[in-house]
C-alpha cells in the first residue's frame, strides 16, 4: 500500500509527482497493465527466461569490467 502524507498548502502537482514515484517503484502500474491481459503460460516462461538471461549477461559483462 502507498501512503503519502499532505501538509497543508502543498502543491497537488508535487504530490501526484510524488504519489506517481511510489505507485511505480512499488510495482502497482506494471502489476496492473499485466492483469489487464491474458499472458499464456509459455509465453510468461518464454519472457522470464529472457530477462534472467539478459541479467546474466549484464552481471558477467559487469564482472569482466573488473
Amino acid at each position: 500500500m502507498v501512503k503519502i502524507f499532505v501538509k497543508e498548502g502543498q502543491n497537488i502537482e508535487s504530490v501526484l509527482k510524488k504519489f506517481k514515484a511510489k505507485l511505480k517503484k512499488a510495482g502497482v502500474i506494471e502489476e496492473h497493465k499485466k492483469s489487464l491481459r491474458y499472458e499464456k503460460r509459455s509465453d510468461r516462461l518464454r519472457r522470464e527466461r529472457m530477462t534472467r538471461k539478459i541479467r546474466a549477461k549484464k552481471a558477467q559483462d559487469f564482472i569482466d569490467r573488473i
